[in-house]
């Protein structure tokens, strides 16, 4: 069953996370520190190593791969909502090698910023909960 819910834009940030910083843990400590509940995050930028995940959906767990070289961020596109009454962000991103081969998946905590330039856009209305869903074994939306 489709189900969507009409939200409307709140407040934007623009800025840049902290140098040798996680990438995930800085999203998440600054939408908890911002009282952002709901919401969209994009960054650009580049890491100095990186940590993606796979759902593998035969197991329904993640298989995770580390990066351990610096890489170009060419997309980082995701989503904040609330699980165990916390903000969570849930992201995605592509990087690029310096030969410019692409890698991407499930952002993982790990992934280390060099330099990264993020928004922040917070989401104003029904409340999103991640809650677990039996037929993916994900923690999906659920609203209320």
């Amino acid at each position: 069953m489709t189900r969507m819910e009409q939200v409307q834009p709140g407040k934007t940030f623009l800025g840049r996370l902290a140098h040798d910083g996680d990438l995930l843990e800085e999203l998440n400590a600054f939408c908890a520190e911002h009282g952002i509940r709901h919401g969209r995050v994009e960054a650009i930028g580049a890491v100095k190593k990186a940590r993606l995940g796979y759902y593998n959906q035969a197991t329904r767990e993640y298989e995770f791969h580390e990066c351990n070289e610096p890489m170009e961020i060419t997309n980082l596109t995701g989503n904040v909502s609330l699980k165990d009454s916390q903000p969570f962000v849930h992201a995605h991103v592509t990087l690029t090698d310096k030969a410019g081969r692409a890698f991407g998946g499930h952002l993982a905590p790990g992934t280390i910023v060099f330099a990264c330039e993020a928004l922040v856009q917070e989401l104003e209305g029904p409340d999103f909960h991640r809650a677990f869903d039996e037929p993916t074994g994900l923690p999906l939306w659920e609203m209320k």
